[in-house]
C-alpha cells in the first residue's frame, strides 16, 4: 500500500464484531430491572453513537417514551452502572476479528503506515476489546470516545492524529462501517472507505456515499 501514510479506523463492526456481547450485557442490565429483552437486529441498529445513546434507544424501545424524557429519567441513571458492570464482565467473551483485520494490519505496518483507532466506545471498554483480541500493540494512537470533550461525527479524533503524525489530509485515510464515520472522515478533509458487514443503523451502506466500499481489508493492501 503507497496511497496513505495514515490509516484511522472505527472498532466496532469495523475491526471487531462486538454486537452479541454488547446484546448480552444490555439484556443483563434489563434483566435486573425486570425489563423485557431487546433482540439482536434492534442492539445492531443501534451501535454508533456510544454507550449511553444505545441505552437511550433501548428504554425508548421499551417504555415509549421519548429519547428526551429517558435522558432526564432516574431509570437511566439508574440502569447505567448496571450495564456497566455488566459490559466489563461480557466484553471479549463473544467477540471476534472480522477476516483479514490481523493480517493487513501486520502487513501495515510492516509497509512503514501509522496506524490508529477512532471509535466512540468509552476507552475502557476500548482497552478490554483491543487486548483480548491482542490488537493494542498494532496501533499507534487510540482515541475513544472519551477521549476528548467531544466524538465522531466532530472530526477531532481525526484532527489530532493528523497532527501528531505529521500527515498530510490527503495522504490520510479512515476505514468503518457507518454514516457516523462518513460523516467524521468528511469532516476532518480525509478519503472514506467502508466495509459493508458492520452496524450502520440499519440503513445501506451505499446511502452514505463513501469514497469506496470495499469487501474486506484485503482491499487495503492494493491501492
Amino acid at each position: 500500500m503507497n496511497g496513505f501514510d495514515l490509516v484511522m479506523f472505527d472498532l466496532d463492526g469495523t475491526l471487531v464484531e462486538t454486537a452479541p456481547e454488547i446484546m448480552d450485557a444490555v439484556n443483563d442490565a434489563l434483566q435486573r430491572f425486570n425489563l423485557p429483552e431487546v433482540t439482536q437486529k434492534q442492539v445492531d441498529d443501534w451501535i454508533g453513537h456510544g454507550t449511553l445513546e444505545l441505552l437511550v434507544k433501548a428504554l425508548v424501545q421499551i417504555t415509549g417514551f421519548t429519547p428526551e424524557v429517558v435522558r432526564t429519567s432516574a431509570l437511566l441513571s439508574q440502569i447505567v452502572p448496571v450495564y456497566n458492570m455488566a459490559y466489563n464482565a461480557r466484553c471479549g467473551t463473544r467477540s471476534h476479528l472480522y477476516p483479514q483485520v490481523r493480517e493487513t494490519l501486520v502487513a501495515l505496518r510492516e509497509q512503514g503506515v501509522k496506524l490508529a483507532v477512532v471509535t466512540n466506545k468509552e476507552g475502557r471498554y476500548t482497552q478490554v476489546v483491543m487486548d483480548v483480541h491482542q490488537l493494542s500493540h498494532l496501533f499507534d494512537a487510540v482515541i475513544s470516545g472519551d477521549t476528548f470533550a467531544t466524538k465522531k461525527p466532530t472530526p477531532v479524533g481525526v484532527a489530532h492524529c493528523l497532527q501528531a503524525f505529521g500527515v498530510d489530509q490527503k495522504r490520510a485515510l479512515f476505514v468503518g462501517d457507518s454514516s457516523i464515520d462518513v460523516a467524521t472522515a468528511r469532516a476532518g478533509g480525509v478519503p472514506v472507505w467502508m466495509l459493508p458487514y458492520g452496524y450502520n443503523m440499519g440503513e445501506p451502506i451505499e446511502a452514505c456515499g463513501p469514497d469506496r466500499i470495499i469487501q474486506d481489508f484485503s482491499a487495503l493492501l492494493n491501492t
